[in-house]
């Protein structure tokens, strides 16, 4: 009997490929941006220093992701230990208590380095309830030598007007090279994120402060008609099925003239691997209009755990590790300096990192005047910049970003859009009770 024990004892820390038999696995539900592509590819690093924990990767479209990662934690379906959410689901499921609390960290992890806009997005109450993975605003990225050729000087913060006239004089279908590229693609954090913040530029807002939708004023009116017409004018074929990395896509293959997006794309298209225009690409603000105001967002890709997880421990070990210094570090000696996740770290933006990414300077100041307390030039009842922190806005923003995708593309009216939009949102507010 004892030589049995013995055996099974010994078996039980058997290791193969360096992985513990009695391993833990983690489920790890992520978007398939090209941050996170390299996060499962350096994640080998973890597993090596961590043979006890196995890593299962779930890399799922933008809307897709959301979708599933809302059914299963509504329903506590425990199908992930790891999700990675934005500031919108940090507030509000950590508010319903879906979130395990991200307390208790390693003081290696240096939680005062990561800089305060993007705590408080992804905290409630003081308690942060994800990690950030990277942080973004929007900035305006544009082809250097297609405006030197052309005789265009692109401002340091132009309005969205001058875009469209940069975007008309520089659209040649002819060569497959298109004046703007904006996101088309619907969803509320795909094509309403762009839009809500051209809007925003425009002097729009989502709600007043009665809660009533504001889709009739002549502010929303005058944004989406400016971008359809612009993106009918002088957008890409095909523009309502795209979102970040279909634009992404298209300017690195140098087909965009102007493309507006997330400021986290800087180390794509400075990329020579990636980016056939690596050498040609300017960088300068998101544009404004009749306001500075919500005119470039505030989000973050972070790493939650949620409560059905049973594996919390472990979870939160690799959430951290993918968020720390160490990992930081290790992107920097892999891939170089420039693409280490921008956004969330003080210590980040270091001379040798400013020197390296040349789009840093306007990611830094972008962060620091986003603010989703004030994210309109009149008063506003809600949260968010480019959504509305409340749990009905991810339908409802999805409703209206169909809407708008569905003028994009032709099927009704601008003013049709509007309409519908403003109806479907009254529907849906008064059915929800609000004004609360």
């Amino acid at each position: 009997m004892k030589a049995i024990a013995k055996a099974l004892l010994v078996s039980t820390c058997l290791t193969v490929s360096g992985v513990s038999l009695g391993a833990q696995t983690l489920t790890i539900a992520t978007v398939n941006n090209s941050d996170m592509i390299r996060m499962q590819k350096l994640s080998k690093t973890f597993e090596a220093e961590h043979p006890e924990i196995r890593l299962n990767w779930v890399v799922l479209e933008e809307n897709v992701l959301r979708q599933r990662l809302t059914t299963d934690i509504a329903t506590q379906g425990g199908q992930f230990d790891v999700l990675t959410i934005g500031m919108y689901e940090a507030a509000l499921w950590g508010a319903k208590g879906w979130l395990e609390p991200m307390n208790n960290l390693p003081a290696s992890y240096d939680i005062d380095d990561v800089f305060p806009s993007v705590r408080d997005g992804l905290s409630v109450k003081g308690t942060l309830f994800a990690l950030p993975f990277y942080a973004e605003s929007s900035m305006t990225y544009y082809r250097t030598d297609l405006f030197k050729d052309a005789g265009l000087n692109m401002p340091e913060r132009p309005t969205w007007e001058q875009l469209g006239e940069f975007a008309a004089k520089l659209n040649h279908p002819d060569k497959e090279q298109y004046g703007i590229c904006l996101r088309g693609k619907a969803g509320w954090g795909e094509n309403m994120a762009l839009i809500t913040t051209v809007a925003n530029a425009y002097g729009a807002r989502w709600f007043d402060e009665k809660w009533q939708p504001e889709f009739s004023g002549s502010e929303w009116k005058n944004a989406l008609n400016f971008y359809v017409d612009t993106m009918k004018k002088s957008g890409p074929p095909g523009a309502s099925s795209n979102g970040f990395n279909e634009n992404l896509a298209l300017f690195n293959s140098g087909k965009c003239a102007i493309w507006v997006d997330a400021s986290v794309a800087g180390s794509f298209v400075t990329d020579k691997t990636q980016s056939k225009v690596a050498d040609h690409v300017g960088f300068t603000y998101a544009p404004h209009q009749v306001t500075d105001k919500g005119s470039a967002w505030l989000y973050s890709w972070a790493l939650a755990i949620p409560t059905s997880s049973k594996a919390k421990d472990a979870a939160k070990t690799f959430s951290s590790w993918a968020t720390s210094k160490e990992y930081a570090a290790l992107v920097a000696k892999e891939d170089g300096i420039a693409n280490v996740p921008p956004g969330t770290r003080a210590s980040t933006y270091s001379e040798a990192y400013m020197q390296a990414a040349p789009f840093a300077k306007i990611t830094l100041e972008s962060l620091k005047v986003a603010n989703p307390k004030d994210p309109s030039a009149k008063p506003v009842p809600y949260v968010g910049i480019q959504l509305v922190t409340i749990p009905e806005f991810q339908a409802i923003g999805t409703q209206v970003g169909k809407l708008f995708s569905a003028a994009l593309i032709g099927q009704t009216t601008v003013d049709q859009a509007l309409a519908a939009a403003q109806q479907s949102t009254e529907r849906e507010m008064k059915r929800a009770g609000y004004p609360k």
